[in-house]
This record gives C-alpha cells, structure tokens and sequence, in this order.
C-alpha cells in the first residue's frame, strides 16, 4: 500500500504500479491476489490504530502510470477489489 487518503467521507488505500510499456500486461494485472491479500492486512492494520470505527467507510483503488516514450499516463482504478472474506478487525 502506497497512499491512505480520503475521498470525501471514504478511507482510501492506494497501491501505485507503474509500467513503462504493456508487454507483460496492465499495471493494475501485478497487484495479484497475493499482493491484495498483504494490501487488506495493512489497511486492517490501519483501522485498528484508528480504534476500528465500525461507520467507517474505505475502499482499495490502484493507481496505474504508464510510461510511453517518457511521458506518463495515470489511470484510477477506483474499488478496485474488495477486501477477501472472511475478514476481522
């Protein structure tokens, strides 16, 4: 997880994967349910020190940079998943 931050009255945890052509796919196709996995852990880890609210609301969005000929290109992949179930906190 790269950036918390909010958007309006929702908690967001970002994941920024860049890339500098698409040979080996989306930059978006790296973040594997693996790295989701380790990704939802941080974010539990994160509402725990907030005290876990439970009107919380947050969501997981992944950032994409493309880098073609220098110049990059963002994409926001905003809910991009969810988090794995079952899941406490």
């Amino acid at each position: 997880m790269d950036i918390v931050c909010r958007d309006h009255d929702t908690l967001v945890f970002v994941e920024v994967k860049t890339r500098r052509s698409l040979t080996f796919g989306s930059p978006a196709e790296s973040v594997t349910r693996e790295k989701q996995k380790l990704i939802a852990r941080g974010a539990l880890a994160w509402l725990d020190l907030l005290g876990n609210p439970d009107n919380i609301l947050f969501r997981f969005d992944i950032v994409e940079i493309i880098f073609e000929e220098d110049v990059p290109t963002f994409h926001i992949i905003k809910d991009a998943f969810k988090l794995p179930e079952p899941y406490t906190y």
